[in-house]
């Protein structure tokens, strides 16, 4: 197969990552006979260096004609200024506007090897698997107006949350496909006992559902949903909620596997449209340049990218079980490393992958 592939390293760690998933795909082109044209462009706080804005005309140019863009890390301390008429995360939030991307898939899966680098029981955590799907493009992050001023009372600030129904009709009706190829449950995540957005969300929702009779369905409150991720998170199979709401709880489900470091995303749209996979971590400045970042989850968005775009399940599943095996022999890289295991390093992790992928090469 042929494809165009768009890499943004982007900042901090970023870089790191992004070459460990390069070389892992580099892998998947020998093994499975591909031939993949890759890309590189800048994006966040390197490209406002060098260019003077978050995402240059160029990269979004390359990502608008490829087939699949894959995405390091944004932002840092030197950007951080929150009075910058340019920042980092600017750029990512540009990007998933043009690209139409309105879905963020966040798999939240327990690999059996890791439940000991879970903050969380085991017998709670053993067989978690859930999918977030965020509403990207909407909500309080996007709505306007937004913007600060001087009152008489000092300083205000003011965002609006904001959605359409079409954005609201699109985001659940790719929760209730998801669902029907998994385990066929759908919980809706809002606030509607306080917010009117969140009522009209949960009116549509309900509106959806009707059209997906096989497909479970319930309603749950932000704030209860954050307490049941903790004490009961196997009776989730696929979240739908809003862009904050999404942003806040994945995260927060992020711990159950025990580090940020394992836990890819893809950011899709319509069919036919570019995908934008990145890992949910950040750029970890504070262990940029080191070589002990974990490139696992820039690897399983590596995955995501084969499945969701390229439409290339062997692959992707072959991906996947490479990691799990490298888990399930004892590496760690520092972040899921227990206490008298020697951590290895970024590229280490990569090249066992690689390896583990070699091992299953088809004949």
């Amino acid at each position: 197969m042929k494809a165009k592939i768009v890499v943004l390293p982007g900042d901090g760690i970023g870089p790191e990552v992004i070459s460990e998933a390069l070389i892992v795909r580099s892998a998947v082109d020998t093994i499975y006979g591909h031939s993949f044209q890759v890309s590189e462009a800048a994006i966040g706080g390197i490209a406002i260096d060098n260019y003077g804005t978050a995402l240059p005309a160029e990269s979004l140019n390359l990502c608008l004609d490829c087939d699949a863009v894959l995405l390091g890390a944004v932002g840092g301390p030197k950007w951080s200024d929150p009075l910058a008429a340019v920042r980092p995360e600017q750029g990512l939030l540009q990007l998933r506007k043009e690209l139409g991307a309105y879905a963020n898939l966040r798999p939240i899966k327990m690999f059996d090897a890791l439940a000991s680098a879970s903050p969380l029981k085991e017998e709670r955590i053993q067989g978690v698997d859930i999918m977030f799907v965020r509403e990207l493009t909407g909500g309080i992050y996007f709505g306007e107006p937004q913007g600060r001023e001087q009152t008489a009372n000092g300083r205000s600030g003011f965002d609006t949350m904001r959605y359409s129904e079409n954005e609201i009709r699109r985001v659940l009706n790719v929760a209730f496909k998801l669902a029907r190829q998994r385990r066929g449950k759908v919980t809706s995540v809002d606030k509607a006992n306080v917010l009117t957005t969140m009522r009209v969300w949960r009116e549509i929702a309900h509106e959806v559902k009707e059209d997906y009779a096989d497909v479970a369905y319930e309603d749950v409150l932000v704030d209860a949903c954050a307490m049941y991720l903790i004490n009961q998170p196997r009776d989730f199979d696929v979240i739908v909620t809003g862009n904050m709401f999404g942003d806040i709880l994945s995260d927060e489900a992020s711990m159950i596997t025990g580090s940020l470091g394992m836990l890819p995303s893809a950011a899709l749209g319509d069919p036919g449209s570019t995908g934008l996979y990145e890992p949910i971590h950040g750029s970890a400045p504070d262990i940029a340049g080191k070589g002990i970042a974990n490139p696992l989850a820039t690897i399983l968005s590596t995955a995501m990218m084969l499945r969701w775009s390229l439409d290339l399940h062997a692959e992707a599943d072959a991906l996947e079980s490479a990691v799990a095996a490298v888990l399930d022999a004892g590496w760690r890289t520092a972040d899921i490393a227990p206490e008298g295991v020697e951590p290895i390093s970024t590229q280490k992790m990569g090249d066992l992958v690689v390896a583990a992928m070699n091992e299953t090469t088809p004949d």
